[in-house]
């Protein structure tokens, strides 16, 4: 491991990342670590002595969660103050995002100790890579409340945003999560990633009205999911151009009706269903009157 900067004291603290479902995604300087530290401070050790089994590791551990975080951060401190190195895991991804560690983490940084990231998995960032929204910029909101006003509340503040939202939710929420989607950001174009990196791995893409459906129609929903939601899309005018060529494309190969291309496209650009349907008779207007005037043989 490199030494330490001038200033700090004691050991050092790795705030190491995990998989999130294949154990094979872990790196390979993650394990080095983890057979290196003193101890590991772990958010369920019985689920990371799994992981530490699998690659024959033997390191000692200590629980580190939600409900023991404020207390252990004084011991984790106080250990690595006096010479010993640690590395911090959550269950799966990367730890103190939307996972416990933030307490050790800033006790941590107070005593000056060496903070060390071990990049690898995270949920949010794998979701994003395979969703097909845009991902120039996004907004990780992870968790919500579990309270509807307050999820709410919440929502309607992220309403304006003009990129890609990204949430983490429970399987037995996420259908209410995605009511509230429809009902206060529209019908936006959502991607759902549920077991990401295991056997039954499974992107649902589309309007969030049908992916809603999809898993209204089942009988059981299980895994931890991320849902990623489109940005707010400025008004039409500012795709006017694009949308003109997708609504005449759709029109001369004849394989939709004006309401559901109406649909498809509020979906797609996040523009009213009834602008879209406004500017379809535009160039429905514009495609006959360019017919016309090239006579009946043309094809334009």
């Amino acid at each position: 491991m490199a030494d330490k900067p001038a200033g700090a004291a004691g050991g050092s603290l790795y705030i190491v990342a995990t998989p999130i479902g294949n154990l094979s995604d872990i790196t390979l300087r993650a394990l080095e670590v983890l057979k290196t530290v003193a101890f590991v401070a772990a958010e369920d050790t019985r689920h990371t002595r799994k992981l530490l089994s699998h690659y024959r590791i033997s390191a000692r551990l200590i629980s580190c969660n939600e409900h023991n975080e404020r207390e252990r951060a004084v011991e984790i401190v106080k250990k690595i103050s006096d010479g010993a190195s640690a590395a911090l895991l959550s269950d799966a991804g990367t730890p103190t995002v939307s996972d416990p560690g933030y307490r050790v983490l800033q006790a941590a940084i107070s005593a000056n100790l060496r903070i060390v990231p071990i990049p690898g998995a995270s949920a949010a960032i794998t979701a994003l890579s395979a969703a097909g929204l845009p991902s120039d910029a996004f907004l990780f909101a992870g968790f919500l409340s579990h309270k509807s006003a307050k999820r709410r509340a919440r929502l309607k503040q992220l309403a304006n945003e003009p990129v890609t939202l990204i949430f983490y939710e429970s399987p037995n929420r996420i259908t209410a999560l995605l009511q509230e989607v429809v009902e206060l950001l529209g019908n936006r174009p959502v991607a759902l990633a549920r077991e990401m990196t295991k056997r039954y791995e499974e992107f649902i893409r589309g309007p969030a009205e049908d992916v809603m459906a999809n898993l209204q129609g089942r009988s059981d929903i299980k895994g931890e999911v991320t849902l990623l939601v489109s940005g707010k899309k400025d008004d039409a005018g500012d795709v006017s151009e694009e949308l003109e060529d997708a609504i005449g494309r759709a029109l001369r190969e004849g394989s939709t009706g004006g309401a559901k291309l109406s649909r498809e496209l509020a979906a797609r650009y996040g523009v009213p269903k009834n602008k879209i349907y406004e500017m379809i008779l535009q160039v429905k207007a514009k495609l006959n009157a360019g017919n016309g005037e090239k006579g009946d043989g043309s094809h334009g």
